[in-house]
């Protein structure tokens, strides 16, 4: 957006997305963003509450999303794609999707024998790691998964809302329309 958008920076210095504004209220980190949503708007169907068991393990994971999971994506993204040709960096990019594959052991275990999470349904944990393998799957990182970590990306792909969101979406995904790409120097 802030290469395509003049006035983004203005509204997010950082000029990165997401963004989201309500009211006074502006964020710009993903899980934040969830977070703020189901608690501001007792969304309870995708939140657990603090005093649920598995309240500590819906945070953790919530956090590990972002910091655990994408984080070392987003490397892959710059240093094969998003750098200028002189730097990209093939060997960064491959180190940090080892750290990524490594990093799935707890989830993949955790998976074990259950469908969703926490509290065995869908709540804004399964969105956010959701988001982070199936980015994996965007970067061609799947070859790597266990069978119960590909059975959960596949049943958060089935969700009718994540297929809706999707087909907003494909409209500027630059994975599909490789023309959106920025020209590299």
């Amino acid at each position: 957006p802030r290469i395509n958008e003049e006035n983004f920076k203005a509204m997010n210095p950082l000029g990165t997305v997401p963004y989201f504004i309500d009211g006074s209220q502006r964020l710009s980190e993903s899980t934040g963003i969830c977070h703020y949503l189901v608690e501001r708007y007792q969304h309870d169907a995708l939140r657990i509450a603090p005093d649920h068991v598995e309240y500590g393990d819906y945070l953790n994971w919530l956090y590990m999303s972002d910091a655990t999971l994408t984080f070392p994506q987003t490397l892959v993204l710059r240093y094969s794609l998003f750098e200028s040709k002189d730097r990209l960096n093939p060997q960064v990019a491959e180190d940090y999707a080892k750290w990524f594959i490594a990093r799935l052991k707890r989830l993949d275990q955790h998976l074990v024998g259950r469908e969703y999470l926490c509290d065995n349904r869908f709540t804004i944990a399964d969105i956010a790691v959701g988001f982070a393998i199936y980015l994996g799957r965007v970067n061609n990182l799947h070859g790597d998964y266990s069978s119960a970590i590909s059975d959960y990306l596949d049943r958060v792909c089935e969700r009718a809302a994540f297929k809706r969101a999707g087909k907003i979406g494909e409209e500027l995904s630059p994975f599909i329309h490789p023309e959106l790409w920025t020209m590299r120097k």
